[in-house]
């Protein structure tokens, strides 16, 4: 898939897209992958510089600290958008623009400790939710905007994926920046 000036894929379509981050998931439970997302990430910044992980890749790109800033703030919309669902299966689901989102938050003004921080706590609230529904909410569904009907299931094997997507990512701009000699 192309590349958004993000570093998320650019998408022809909600089907190609879901295909993509369903290959990150494969037959592994989502739940366990976003249990241990953030513990991941931290293995990974821990002893990176505050260059490396403030380092674009290139003009327009994210840098480490704004994928992390990313992660928790895609996790707050995660965190209503499961609860919506579930309150009221059939709720509209709006898309948000991510980069603007960036801009508005100015994700590089974050510490990654702070992010990640942020993002670990929302991830234990919806981990806890998660221990405590039935077969039935799991099934309850919202309409997306950009990608349809999407069950509270449906998200949860979607953010592990996109947690995989951005680790890959975090993986390979830490491998770039490398450490200093």
């Amino acid at each position: 898939m192309p590349e958004a000036t993000s570093g998320t894929p650019l998408t022809e379509t909600a089907h190609q897209y879901k295909s993509w981050l369903d290959s990150y998931v494969g037959h592994r439970d989502p739940i366990a992958m976003q249990r241990d997302a953030p513990h991941t990430l931290a293995r990974l910044i821990e002893g990176a510089t505050d260059e490396m992980l403030h380092r674009r890749p290139a003009t327009g790109k994210w840098s480490v600290r704004a994928i992390l800033a990313h992660l928790a703030e895609d996790e707050l919309v995660s965190s209503w958008r499961y609860r919506q669902m579930i309150e009221q299966s059939g709720a509209t689901l709006p898309g948000f623009d991510q980069d603007e989102w960036a801009r508005l938050g100015d994700y590089d003004s974050w510490t990654p400790q702070d992010a990640l921080e942020m993002f670990r706590l929302l991830r234990e609230a919806n981990l806890q939710m998660f221990g405590r529904l039935t077969a039935e909410e799991w099934r309850r569904y919202g309409m997306h905007a950009e990608r349809g009907r999407i069950t509270v299931a449906d998200l949860a094997r979607h953010m592990a994926a996109h947690d995989m997507n951005h680790i890959n990512q975090v993986r390979r701009l830490l491998e770039i920046a490398g450490p200093e000699e």
